[in-house]
């Protein structure tokens, strides 16, 4: 599926033929699909698989202390990082190496589920997204999945102006998330770029509404979403991570969901499962 909207060649000075970029895509999407097509075979679970919640369960007897969160009304909001098609969709260019775990932890429906939850409960709900438009392509030095992800044309739009080609592109939101994001109440923010909040107006646009609790979810776990933790916490605000609506990596370098969930035991204020967050919530109204 082609994620460019901008012709290639010499003349564009980004550095990314489509040559490159369809070699880039083959090698991250196989390698480490053949592991998990098994398991991607029924789609997304409405909740984490049973073997999932074996593998990555919370310790029996915790070496830390244990933190929560209470939901304040008027100062607590959802937050959810990058709900699209490329991280969480079948046709999204990350699917061979994030589709394990999405289908694992049932993230694509308990992602939904927290939508529905913080509406019903009159909940604000900040979108925080990833896009790339042709000028980040010709940045004069990137990191290991930065270069990855401008490689395979990941989030590409073809300009900040213009929505052309954004419908149905790897960067627009899940289908079954629109109703939730367009409904004029939703605050979408501007993008970040790498993986935190910290070129972006999320923190603007929470302090300007009051908020200063946050119920965060979204992908990808030890990427945007740990990104997002850190940087939320640094700024003073209380941050509950939804283990099980988000989901990660799975490379030959590691696990990328284990590391996340190893992190958000030891920093956040509180780790919750769906079933969990959708019931503070909904008694937190």
């Amino acid at each position: 599926m082609q994620r460019h909207d901008h012709e290639h060649g010499p003349q564009c000075d980004c550095g990314i033929t489509e040559e490159y970029v369809d070699a880039s895509r083959r090698r991250l999407l196989t390698g480490t699909v053949a592991a998990g097509a098994a398991a991607l075979a029924g789609g997304a679970a409405m909740a984490a698989t049973p073997d999932a919640m074996k593998l990555y369960a919370d310790p029996d007897n915790p070496g830390l202390p244990q933190i929560d969160m209470d939901i304040t009304p008027g100062r607590t909001a959802l937050v959810v990082t990058d709900p699209q098609v490329d991280f969480l969709s079948e046709d999204g260019v990350t699917w061979g190496v994030v589709g394990e775990s999405v289908t694992e932890q049932g993230t694509v429906d308990n992602i939904e589920r927290l939508f529905i939850a913080a509406k019903a409960a009159d909940m604000p709900v900040f979108i925080s997204p990833h896009y790339y438009y042709p000028h980040d392509h010709k940045w004069q030095f990137e990191g290991t999945l930065e270069a990855t992800m401008h490689a395979i044309g990941m989030f590409d739009r073809p300009s900040p102006l213009s929505l052309t080609g954004f419908e149905g592109s790897g960067a627009d939101w899940m289908p079954q998330y629109k109703k939730y994001i367009e409904d004029g109440e939703t605050i979408v923010c501007s993008p970040h770029k790498v993986y935190s909040p910290a070129q972006n107006d999320l923190n603007l646009q929470l302090r300007k509404r009051g908020i200063d609790k946050v119920i965060l979810a979204g992908m990808s776990a030890n990427l945007c979403t740990q990104a997002h933790l850190y940087d939320l916490l640094e700024l003073g605000y209380e941050v509950a991570v939804v283990r099980d609506a988000t989901a990660g990596a799975k490379v030959p370098e590691g696990d990328g969901y284990l590391a996340a969930l190893i992190n958000f035991r030891m920093v956040a204020n509180g780790v919750w499962w769906t079933d969990d967050a959708v019931d503070r919530i909904a008694r937190g109204a």
